[in-house]
């Protein structure tokens, strides 16, 4: 059961509860890498103040509770024992100040998108329905700097991300957008599969049947219409979670 409190709001605490069940989405479906990774949510309207998981602890404990609320403005936290992964503080917090409207922010490494994105061509191809969703919407980063833990590497990642909800990383891995946690996790489970698509089509050796710039535009576009079933889906994936844990919606004042 949900444990009520007069020190956050009932929105932050909806936030908090989706986010935490998204941590443990990511441990089900694989896509979690060590205690590494972060997914993170702006509670503010100008995205300065966000929420983001713990430096180095694993996916499948995170809960309501143990989100950090860090305000970009804030730079004594680099300095605490709580600090916030510096890699995490870096693109999370600048993207979250330059781009206010990504509320949600996932950062992973999913296997078939991360290995797309280490071709030479990580050009995510309209080869069916679901690889067309992304036709001429997705951002791709082709410079590879090494670990993102600089302030300048995070506002060039921001600047690239701007008018996107999906943007491929070059030799690194995916980071995906939304505004509620729903679309962004729909997003990014959409994009995995596409991207395992192209995998295995690539993978047989023979010629790609790509679809037409028109056809490809077209499908994109009637995804439009199916926005709702992402609402629907982690709806589902939501309850399946606090089913098993009802942990993971437990908030508990820390301080």
């Amino acid at each position: 059961m949900t444990k009520l409190t007069n020190f956050i709001s009932q929105d932050e605490l909806a936030l908090r509860i989706d986010l935490a069940v998204a941590f443990r989405l990511m441990v089900q479906f694989d896509w979690h890498e060590s205690v590494g990774n972060h997914l993170s949510a702006a509670v503010s309207e100008d995205g300065s103040q966000f929420l983001l998981n713990p430096r180095w602890q694993h996916f499948s404990t995170i809960t309501a509770s143990k989100l950090q609320l860090l305000d970009i403005h804030d730079e004594n936290i680099l300095q605490s024992v709580d600090a916030p992964d510096a890699t995490a503080w870096c693109i999370h917090g600048q993207i979250h100040a330059q781009v206010p409207e990504a509320k949600i922010i996932l950062h992973c490494h999913t296997p078939y998108a991360t290995a797309l994105a280490c071709l030479e061509d990580p050009t995510l191809y309209p080869i069916d329905q679901n690889t067309a969703r992304f036709f001429n919407r997705i951002a791709y980063d082709h410079a590879f700097n090494g670990l993102a833990d600089e302030i300048t590497e995070g506002k060039r990642l921001a600047g690239i991300l701007q008018n996107h909800s999906v943007m491929m990383m070059a030799n690194h891995g995916v980071t995906v957008v939304g505004k509620t946690v729903a679309e962004a996790f729909e997003t990014l489970y959409f994009l995995e599969r596409a991207c395992k698509t192209l995998i295995l089509a690539y993978s047989t050796g023979k010629p790609l049947r790509i679809l037409s710039d028109e056809i490809a535009e077209k499908t994109a576009r009637g995804w439009q219409d199916y926005a709702a079933m992402g609402d629907s889906h982690f709806g589902y994936l939501k309850a399946e979670i606090l089913k098993c844990d009802p942990t993971v919606a437990e908030y508990y004042r820390t301080e």
